[in-house]
């Protein structure tokens, strides 16, 4: 019989392992494949999916990100060359308001000076009338007393000494006024 064994051992592949293990190796592989089939690969499938879904809307969020952001600086940049077109409008209008200001400074200014000049040719006329006046009292009384002096009587009454100091005073700037015109010609 041993050599039977031997025969039967001599027949054998030492490659090819025996039915029994192929049978329960298989069993078990089966086992393991389907609790991989039906735990693992879904798992593995849920988180890949999660991923790709998580990835898709970081990319998403992305986009709108991007979008919003040109939105922003296309908004800026609107904002910005409206706030350029006021400036200029600011600009230009407190340029005119200063012309304006201006003018109406020197317009202030002429007025004053007008003022001023008015102001002061009435004084001075004021002090010429009243110098004038003054002179007339004073050539009154000179030409009274020199009157006096050659007449040889008093001249005490007032009413005739100043039509007589009047009468005087006419003749002279009667004189006066005939002799520039006299000499024009």
């Amino acid at each position: 019989m041993p050599e039977l064994v031997l025969a039967a051992e001599g027949n054998t592949n030492p490659f090819l392992p025996e039915i029994y293990d192929i049978t329960w190796s298989a069993v078990v592989f089966l086992v393991v494949m389907f609790f991989f089939v039906r735990f693992a690969i879904p798992r593995f499938r849920q988180i890949l999916d999660d991923r790709a879904e998580a990835i898709e809307g970081n990319i998403a969020k992305a986009d709108d990100a991007q979008r919003k952001a040109e939105a922003a600086l296309d908004q800026y940049t609107a904002q910005l060359a409206v706030a350029r077109v006021e400036a200029g409008q600011i600009r230009e209008q407190a340029r005119a308001d200063g012309q304006r200001i201006l003018a109406e400074l020197r317009e202030q200014a002429t007025a004053e000076a007008n003022r001023i000049t008015a102001t002061a040719k009435a004084q001075i006329e004021a002090e010429r009338q009243a110098a004038v006046q003054s002179l007339r009292s004073e050539v009154g009384s000179l030409a009274i007393d020199l009157a006096s002096g050659v007449i040889g009587e008093s001249l005490n009454d007032d009413a005739r000494a100043s039509a007589m100091v009047e009468r005087f005073l006419a003749d002279i700037e009667a004189t006066e006024n005939t002799a520039p015109s006299a000499g024009k010609n």
